[in-house]
């Protein structure tokens, strides 16, 4: 009987999940939910010939820098920049990601953010839980209508496409976007990308961010491009936390150079700075992006066929590149 390749999963996944990859796999499965020490991952490098790992894991260079056994880091998540993929590549490994799977889930919470956001539903839920509402009056919280408004979209990939869709065809949104390549075709015909960042923050009454995390996007929203916004304009980031300097953002909240702010991620997860919670102009969610049981079936899945293509010799269908 041939032995099967061993996979460390840093965390629980679907059954649906772990079930096929004991198909292909002698599969260990950490019971812990929180984040890998740097000394744990090592070990899982070190004894299994790969690793399921998650966006929570951080995978910096120094922890390939002792024997390892693994070839293969298998990623669940869209989002790679936990991983020092130049690092793990120069030791011998191989990355993956799974996008596709988390398009559409994440699109929607970015529009779900958009709405809490502009209709104040947050603040109107704390009432409501809290036994302050006294009943309804013509001019209790009112907010901002986002039919026939602007939509602005930093980053015109699969999500940023979907986003776009989803508020001009529901809501009969504008759409003006910038991407750092052009862009021919991003599902909405009457959308226009513009030069700049601080351009479209500006023409815009909703931005919503949809670029990758990493050092080249890092702070990519800051002081500038809020001040760019108009006063009554909502951020939405669904991407990743360090992409907006959180404390120019705070002051940006506090101060009333915007409207609001939905967000999904934070630049220290699962830290959420003490300013950020007491606002009443934001929204808050605890990084629901994916948190949908099918799609997070459909991550995991495609995170086990990129494992079980590497281990077969065949080419993996989201190896990452670079």
């Amino acid at each position: 009987m041939v032995d099967l390749p061993s996979v460390f999963v840093t965390r629980p996944l679907p059954d649906a999940v772990i079930a096929e990859a004991r198909k292909h796999f002698a599969v260990t499965v950490r019971a812990e939910t929180l984040p890998l020490s740097d000394a744990e991952m090592a070990v899982a490098l070190a004894e299994f010939d790969g690793v399921l790992p998650t966006l929570g894991d951080p995978l910096g260079a120094s922890v390939f820098g002792g024997a390892m056994r693994a070839r293969v880091l298998a990623n669940f998540g869209v989002g790679y920049n936990h991983i020092d993929v130049a690092a793990a590549q120069a030791a011998g490994l191989a990355v993956s990601n799974t996008p596709g799977a988390v398009t559409d889930a994440t699109a929607d919470i970015a529009v779900l953010l958009m709405l809490m956001t502009a209709r104040r539903a947050s603040e109107g839920e704390a009432a409501v839980r809290s036994g302050a509402w006294q009943g309804w009056h013509p001019t209790q919280f009112l907010g901002l209508h986002v039919s026939g408004k602007t939509l602005g979209v930093i980053g015109m990939g699969r999500i940023g496409k979907a986003i776009a869709k989803r508020c001009h065809y529901g809501f009969g949104m504008d759409v003006v976007f910038y991407n750092r390549s052009p862009v021919a075709d991003c599902g909405v015909p009457s959308a226009r990308q513009l030069g700049s960042i601080a351009e479209v923050m500006a023409a815009a009454d909703v931005v919503s961010l949809s670029v990758p995390g990493g050092a080249a996007n890092q702070h990519m929203i800051g002081a500038a491009e809020l001040a760019a916004m108009r006063p009554h304009g909502i951020l939405v980031n669904t991407a990743r936390g360090d992409v907006v300097d959180e404390a120019a953002l705070i002051a940006a909240l506090e101060a009333g150079v915007i409207g609001g702010a939905g967000l999904d991620v934070y630049e220290s997860e699962p830290v959420v700075p003490e300013a950020l919670r007491r606002l009443n102009n934001v929204s808050l969610l605890p990084h629901l992006g994916t948190a949908a049981l099918d799609v997070r079936t459909g991550m995991g899945l495609m995170a086990v066929e990129n494992l079980r293509a590497f281990f077969a010799g065949e080419d993996m269908p989201n190896k990452v590149t670079g």
